[in-house]
């Protein structure tokens, strides 16, 4: 049970890496290309809706097939689109080889394969099980920056692409076998369909007629805003200010390093204080550190560049084992992994405009102030619709 969670972890950890490595390679287009924010945002926007569009298919194939096959399969997408990326020149490639082919191996690699597994393994400890997977999402947004960074520096950004690349397809059977014995059992797709014939937990047609259904994913989509209206450019947003472009990404780095510790905590206090409660307490906290970048006038203000770094890095992603775990408290049963992928379509909604939005204002107003101001907004709404889902619904 405990090595389950440890292979969630890790595999999960190296998917969102090579994902979260974009936030680098953006200021890198920007100065080879001479591409606009709004323009190199877009294979991230690409990406998020990719990634929420495709989550159904994903919960769905996990529900059936297990986690190990769709983790080989997404782990040689994966390798496939980082290799590729290095022969990219125009817009589009990476339109096509980040936004489709990376997010999809991305997303066989990701929470939704997890969820359904550890809900069944964790139950009284569902909230911390969840927070462990997802802490690996800011743990590897963390190392993802500076160590792009320097491999960008001393490889170029076509070099560094070719030994992700490289290294992925490396990594691909190990984490493979991390999963062995997890495979549906042969006579488990009749069984699963007499649970649901019999009325054992929720179908998705049942989950979409409650009204909890469709505030968990707006929940999810003003997370998505609020959250990616910041990080897909906290790195561009610092250099603009005058900070050397390593020492930033060493800073917000630091600060991402702390959603580690901090999405456990939160996720665990969510088994006892209420998902809600947590939910709306890891708000708050990401709010504050978007204050503090507002605050940001000039390349003096180290402490503030800390603050802001240290106060949206401890909740980022923080959320998540409170929605995840909510949804898995709402609608339990075989078709969760289904149920948990449409509602997921929420956050590559908000992601993917999120960081569209913030490129796009930025090249209108000439700063990134407007769309800080509008990531505090999308988060109150969040914590708004989060706190309406206090009470279970009733099946229909």
């Amino acid at each position: 049970m405990w090595l389950l969670l440890g292979g969630a972890f890790v595999t999960f950890s190296v998917g969102a890496g090579f994902m979260h490595s974009y936030t680098v390679f953006l200021v890198a287009f920007i100065e080879a290309f001479g591409w606009t924010r709004a323009d190199v945002s877009v294979a991230y926007m690409v990406s998020q809706v990719v990634s929420g569009l495709s989550s159904p298919l994903v919960g769905s194939l996990v529900d059936r097939l297990g986690p190990r096959r769709l983790i080989l399969g997404g782990g040689c997408l994966l390798a496939i689109g980082l290799l590729a990326s290095c022969y990219a020149t125009s817009l589009w490639h990476m339109w096509i080889l980040y936004g489709v082919v990376m997010t999809l191996g991305a997303n066989c690699l990701g929470l939704v394969v997890f969820v359904p597994l550890l809900s069944r393994h964790f139950v009284k400890n569902r909230g911390m099980a969840v927070s462990v997977v997802q802490s690996a999402n800011g743990f590897a947004r963390a190392f993802s920056a500076p160590l792009s960074t320097m491999m960008i520096s001393g490889l170029g950004w076509r070099g560094a692409y070719m030994w992700q690349g490289i290294f992925m397809a490396a990594l691909i059977v190990p984490l493979g076998l991390l999963f062995r014995g997890t495979d549906p059992a042969p006579g488990s797709r009749a069984a699963r369909r007499a649970a649901i014939t019999s009325g054992e937990g929720w179908t998705l047609k049942q989950a979409m007629r409650t009204p909890h259904f469709w505030l968990l994913m707006l929940v999810y989509v003003f997370t998505g805003l609020g959250s990616f209206l910041v990080a897909l450019h906290q790195l561009a947003f610092a250099i603009d200010i005058g900070f050397d472009k390593l020492y930033a990404a060493w800073v917000l780095g630091m600060g991402a390093f702390l959603s580690l510790p901090g999405v456990i905590v939160t996720g665990t206090l969510s088994d006892y204080i209420g998902r809600e409660l947590s939910a709306v307490v890891t708000y708050g906290t990401s709010i504050v550190g978007v204050a503090c970048a507002l605050l940001i006038t000039g390349p003096d203000q180290h402490l503030l560049l800390w603050l802001h770094s240290c106060f949206f890095g401890l909740t980022w992603g923080a959320r998540g084992p409170a929605i995840t775990a909510k949804t898995a408290d709402l609608f339990p049963g075989p078709n969760l992994g289904v149920i948990l992928g449409v509602i997921s379509i929420g956050t590559g909604v908000g992601a993917g405009a999120g960081a569209w939005l913030a490129g796009f204002v930025y090249d209108m107003t000439g700063t990134y102030r407007v769309a800080f101001w509008l990531s505090i907004f999308f988060y109150v709404c969040g914590s708004v619709a989060f706190w309406a889902l206090r009470r279970p619904p009733a099946v229909r």
